[in-house]
């Protein structure tokens, strides 16, 4: 069973906003107070995209097939999986945080542990995959300490 001792930092995040926030108390009753918020412009693929998807010939014949276009969607939070991830490793190489929980989408949660280098990940106590950036602080704490309770 893990518990979000004093001075834990929990990371909010899924693919284009993101909370930190650190425990001011115990495990028994946590009290997390955000400290940063990150947030990243995504419109969806359609406003981002510039051409028609394109077309090539495939080969003597009269047919042609199409070719997928570049996700820009996914691209961007995949990027912004990255720039948490070095904003972590920059946080804790400064010894700002002793351990960290993760919460975000399966998806998300997968980009972000890609991400992470060694010295943020060997302080990892527990990943919550599950999209909590639109829930009130206190429904954050109550659901963070089951699912690691939980674990």
């Amino acid at each position: 069973m893990t518990t979000l001792k004093h001075g834990t930092w929990v990371l909010i995040a899924d693919g284009e906003k993101a909370l930190f926030l650190e425990n001011r108390t115990d495990g028994e009753d946590p009290f997390l107070n955000v400290f940063r918020e990150e947030e990243q412009e995504n419109p969806p693929n359609r406003e981002q995209a510039a051409n028609r998807r394109g077309r090539f010939n495939d080969g003597p014949s009269v047919h042609r097939s199409a070719v997928d276009d570049t996700d820009w969607h996914a691209l961007q939070k995949e990027r912004f999986a990255a720039d948490l991830a070095d904003i972590l490793y920059k946080k804790a190489h400064k010894g700002l945080f002793d351990s960290i929980v993760l919460v975000a989408p399966p998806n998300t949660l997968g980009e972000l542990r890609d991400q992470l280098h060694q010295e943020v990940t060997q302080r990892v106590i527990g990943e919550v995959p599950k999209t909590l950036t639109n829930h009130p602080v206190d429904e954050i704490e109550k659901i963070v300490q089951t699912e690691l309770a939980a674990a």
